[in-house]
């Protein structure tokens, strides 16, 4: 049985400020909107450019920020220029780490955290 991940769903309190934190920051495509006001939520799934890995941003209408939960990590998004990546989100004005290194190594990674907390590690593309 063939089997791959499909999307990751974080639930938002503002839509469009995340929108435009995903596409300014990481180039994310909106390839599919679905609202469905009658049930109170809308849908958003986001696509990198030559990927089919999607996240599904939940935003349900009237809802206060959420609280996240303390067994929640992050995810992670490669890149080729870290560097490069990171200067751009400083001098956007994003909320995010120093360059870092796993013990031993060079830095190769660093995080930035998105308008409704969750982090996301930027590593160097391999």
């Amino acid at each position: 049985m063939k089997q791959r991940m499909a999307h990751t769903c974080y639930r938002v309190k503002n839509l469009e400020e995340s929108l435009e934190f995903y596409q300014k920051a990481f180039d994310f495509k909106l390839t599919r909107l679905r609202d469905f006001p009658e049930h109170k939520f809308t849908l958003a799934f986001l696509t990198l450019p030559d990927d089919n890995y999607s996240l599904e941003l939940t935003y349900n209408y009237d809802h206060r920020a959420y609280t996240i939960g303390d067994g929640y990590g992050h995810i992670a998004i490669a890149v080729e220029d870290v560097e490069a990546l990171h200067a751009k989100h400083v001098s956007l004005g994003y909320n995010v780490t120093e360059l870092k290194g796993l013990p031993g190594t060079a830095p190769s990674y660093y995080f930035i955290i998105d308008p409704d907390g969750y982090k996301i590690e930027v590593i160097r593309y391999r």
